[in-house]
Formats: C-alpha cells, sequence, structure tokens
C-alpha cells in the first residue's frame, strides 16, 4: 500500500545565492516535502523501522543546509533530492524550497522552486551512483562503527555508508575505480572513507585486507569467491553483521546474467557458506534492483557473528 509521508515549513538556516555576499552569511530557508513510499508494512507492524522516519528527513536536511552552500536554490533542491532517493525508500517525492527573506524590495512573502520526481526519473537523470536496495533497507540493523566494502566497484554502497558517518574501507581489484571513488569521496567531503586496489582472487593463505576481529559491517554485493568466506567471518568484530547480495542460478537460467553460471549461488549455499553465524534475514528469490535487468533472482542475507560471551577462547 502505497502512502505520503508529509513534512511542512521545516525552517533551517542555510547558505544560497547568486551573490557571494549572499552565501556569505545564513539566511532562513524553509522546505516542504511530500514523499511517496510503501506504507503498509509500518500500519501493520507499528515499526518506525518499516518506514521512512521523517525525523531522520528532517535532521539529513537540516545538517546539508548546514555544511553546503550554492548559488541557485535549484542547485539546493537537486541535493536534497539526491539525498533523499540514496538514504531513504520512498517512490516519489516533491519538494518545495524557498527564502523566507528573500533581498528583493518588493517581496512580501517567500520565493522558492518546486521539484517532483519519481526515483526512476531521477536514477536516469543522476549520473551518480545510489546504493543498493537491500542496504538502505537493513541500515537500521547496523551500528555505526567501522565497515568493509568488499568488490567495491564504484563505491555507491561505500559513500552512502560514508555519509551516515560510519568509518569505511573500500576494496577492489580495479585500480581505475579506487581513484575515481577516492576522488567522490574528496568532492563529498567523506574523509571518513579509504580505499585500497586489492586483488581479492589472488591465490594465498595471506589476508592483510581483513584483520580478525576488526570490522562492525561487512558488504558484499554482487560478487561470489567463494573462498573469501572464512576470512570475511573471521574480520567481523563481536556482533558485527555481514550483509550480501548476489546472483542465485535462477538468474542465470533466466537472463544469461552473469556470463558465467559459477558465479552464481545455489539454492540455499549462501547459508551454508556463512552457516557459523546467527542469520537475521535471509530471502532468496525475485527482487526489484538496480543491478541489471530491472528485477533479478538474487540471496538476500543478514547474518551476525557471535557476541563476546559466545566466541572460542583462544588457547594460551
Amino acid at each position: 500500500m502505497a502512502g505520503k509521508i508529509i513534512i511542512e515549513r521545516l525552517e533551517f538556516q542555510g547558505r544560497c545565492g547568486v551573490t557571494e555576499e549572499e552565501r556569505r552569511r545564513p539566511q532562513p530557508l524553509a522546505v516542504d516535502l511530500e514523499l511517496e513510499c510503501q506504507t503498509e508494512p509500518a500500519a501493520t507492524s507499528d515499526d518506525i523501522r518499516q518506514t521512512v522516519d521523517y525525523a531522520q528527513v528532517a535532521d539529513r536536511i537540516v545538517e546539508i543546509g548546514a555544511t553546503q552552500d550554492c548559488s541557485l536554490l535549484e542547485t539546493f533542491a537537486e541535493r536534497l533530492l539526491t539525498m533523499l532517493f540514496a538514504e531513504f525508500p520512498i517512490d516519489r517525492a516533491t519538494i518545495w524550497l524557498r527564502k523566507l527573506a528573500p533581498p528583493l524590495e518588493h517581496v512580501t512573502g517567500s520565493v522558492g522552486v518546486q521539484l517532483e520526481r519519481s526515483r526512476l526519473a531521477h536514477q536516469i537523470q543522476d549520473a551518480g551512483p545510489t546504493p543498493a536496495r537491500f542496504l538502505t533497507q537493513q541500515l537500521h540493523r547496523l551500528l555505526k562503527g567501522k565497515a568493509l566494502d568488499v568488490a567495491a566497484g564504484s563505491g555507491r554502497n561505500a559513500l552512502y555508508l560514508a555519509s551516515h558517518g560510519f568509518q569505511v574501507d573500500a576494496v577492489d581489484r580495479d585500480e581505475q575505480a579506487m581513484a575515481q571513488l577516492a576522488t567522490t569521496a574528496k568532492q563529498r567531503n567523506l574523509p571518513n572513507l579509504t580505499v585500497r586496489t586489492v586483488d581479492l582472487e589472488r591465490t594465498t593463505d595471506d589476508r592483510p585486507e581483513f584483520p580478525k576481529l576488526e570490522y562492525d559491517v561487512i558488504l558484499v554485493f554482487f560478487y561470489l569467491h567463494r573462498a573469501l568466506f572464512p576470512a570475511l567471518i573471521e574480520s567481523l568484530k563481536p556482533n558485527g553483521v555481514l550483509i550480501y547480495e548476489t546472483f542465485t542460478i535462477d538468474n542465470y537460467l533466466r537472463h544469461r546474467h552473469p556470463r558465467r553460471w559459477e558465479f552464481c549461488l545455489a539454492q540455499n549455499e549462501l547459508l551454508r557458506l556463512t552457516s557459523n553465524l546467527r542469520v537475521l534475514s535471509y530471502d532468496e528469490g525475485e527482487h526489484d534492483g538496480s543491478h541489471g535487468p530491472s528485477s533479478v533472482f538474487t540471496a538476500q542475507l543478514v547474518a551476525q557473528q557471535a557476541g563476546p560471551s559466545s566466541l572460542p577462547h583462544e588457547s594460551a
């Protein structure tokens, strides 16, 4: 069931103006939002984690207003739309952004811009990568701390977690992709994201990129190298969480993607590969996604390392 989250007249101080003088000092801005999203899960469960938390939306808008400046309201509104689609599970957004005290002699009210856009239209327009939908849905399960994005690629998921305050290490074998990700992180003022070029499939038992008991969160999306699973699991801190999604054999049979069936999980294989972790969420089937066809067959797993009391003690 689709519904709307509505925020009326969220006021904050921001720097927006064509002239340098106008941008030099904060001025009162206001935004009104209509966010279309699926409301049925929250209506049934009475659980804030199953819907868009308007308090979090408001906090992020105020944060952006306090840390960024721009010449045009249109630019500011686009930045807000990009944030909303990247960080919240919304299908369509309408935003009205305005200056409450514009420097115009004959204007006694406000001036502003109004934009309306669907998620799909924004993805087509926006050249930047958007995070995996499964990750945004599971963000509430993650304890903010140190995260590792394995086979990070363009870095869409690493950037998403870094923007939420995680200390993120991104690793991938593509040196050019890692250089571009480092540049993007710098442009977005995300010093908490670091990158490393690593050949994840080299034949060796030495895995310095996976220190033991190092990470609160480990992400793997649309990448499968079965030999890495022991190192991934050992690299989780007590109570650390592994989030994993990649193709199942059904996707190969129906879409002939990826190009080789060995890159796909067999039925229930992901559960077997992580059998010594506690499963928090698991689903195997057809899912909407931003990778490949409009719908893909994947396995989606959230699993947790044992807590301190249940970890085996090392012998002296």
